[in-house]
């Protein structure tokens, strides 16, 4: 089978391709892939280093006001298009799938146009600019969040889930707790903004340092790259707590969450789909900062089921954040029924319906 998969911008969009094709590349060990990114995008990055065949088309976004860039925009759409169907002619695929971002836009629209066999996934609750325009023209929509229906033709839709989900399974408790040289007998609350980090969870959690020193559980920080220098001085003048681990990275994401009991983090759709096939409690703090406020609504899926609890940002404090985890971690009975919630959103198979979405519609 030869399949073309293109999705960029941000990891959100691209992790879950690279889970789809791994998962693609479990079932038939003779499938052939090509990827289709902006040379300019962190796939550009990611993608060559999994050693998966790739090349690139130029293309921007809209800007979502008036604006002379977006006649560019259309312009670049229209030779993205005509890029991407010399590289379908040329690599002829059976079928084309899209997991996001405004690469997919003339990509996907050229298979169609081509008539071949298309597939859009959407991660988020609501969809972007992208996967509604392509929605009139695909063959199949696959979504994560029932949320996201509602945007689409239903004639179309199909409930898969996200493919990380089905990654994260794979995750190796003990070497979790091994690698940070996490304590075995006690619960872990695990503190994380995301690869670079984000500024507002590090400032609330430095804000109540000296207060966790006397909780009963330890905390696992991951700082993001950005902001671990900053936080390392601080700790000095602070004095670091003993049940305090802090890191800059985790790479070993599947293993750590494995070894957690509960996360503090961001709502990108990815994270959910993780940490619901595990079934691990959450508070959610959705960055303000992206389209369509589409982690808050990510969020909100998971906290009106009792699987998290929401906090917006701006609401954000290091006092409310530990009354949060205490309630979650010393309230008799808070976080088993947290993670039964949690794992009754999850969907470990997704990368399987995934694949057998695909498949049918190649046929």
């Amino acid at each position: 089978m030869k399949i073309v998969v293109s999705g960029g911008g941000t990891g959100g969009h691209i992790y879950p391709a690279l889970a789809f094709i791994n998962e693609m590349k479990k079932r038939d060990e003779r499938l052939d892939v090509l990827y289709i990114g902006t040379e300019r995008g962190l796939e550009s990055e990611i993608v060559p280093r999994e050693g998966i065949p790739f090349q690139t088309i130029h293309i921007t976004g809209f800007q979502r006001k008036l604006s002379m860039e977006n006649a560019k925009t259309v312009v670049r759409f229209l030779r993205g298009t005509k890029r991407a169907k010399a590289l379908l002619n040329e690599f002829k695929p059976d079928v084309v799938i899209g997991t996001g971002g405004y690469v997919c836009g003339p990509v996907v629209y050229a298979a169609a146009k081509l008539k071949i066999p298309t597939v859009i996934h959407e991660q988020n609750s609501v969809p972007g600019l992208t996967n509604k325009f392509l929605s009139r023209y695909v063959d199949r929509i696959a979504i994560c969040f029932k949320e996201a229906e509602a945007f689409f033709p239903k004639n179309k839709v199909v409930f898969t889930g996200n493919p990380r989900a089905s990654e994260v399974m794979s995750g190796n408790r003990e070497e979790g707790l091994r690698s940070l040289s996490i304590k075995p007998n006690k619960k872990t609350v695990l503190i994380v903004g995301g690869s670079r980090g984000a500024r507002p969870i590090n400032d609330a959690f430095m804000s109540i340092l000296s207060d966790v020193k006397a909780k009963p559980y330890q905390f696992v920080y991951v700082t993001g790259t950005v902001h671990y220098e900053r936080v390392q001085e601080q700790m000095k003048s602070i004095g670091q707590p003993e049940n305090v681990i802090v890191q800059p990275f985790i790479h070993n994401m599947p293993d750590v969450l494995s070894a957690v009991d509960l996360i503090v983090a961001r709502a990108g759709a990815t994270t959910l789909a993780e940490i619901t096939a595990l079934g691990l409690p959450s508070i959610l703090i959705p960055s303000p900062y992206v389209t369509n406020n589409h982690q808050e609504k990510n969020a909100a899926a998971l906290s009106k089921k009792d699987a998290a609890i929401l906090r917006k940002e701006s609401e954000l404090t290091g006092d409310r954040l530990l009354q949060d985890i205490d309630d979650i971690m010393v309230t008799p009975g808070r976080l088993d029924a947290m993670k039964q919630a949690a794992k009754a959103l999850g969907v470990p198979t997704a990368a399987e319906k995934l694949h057998m979405l695909v498949k049918e519609v190649a046929k």
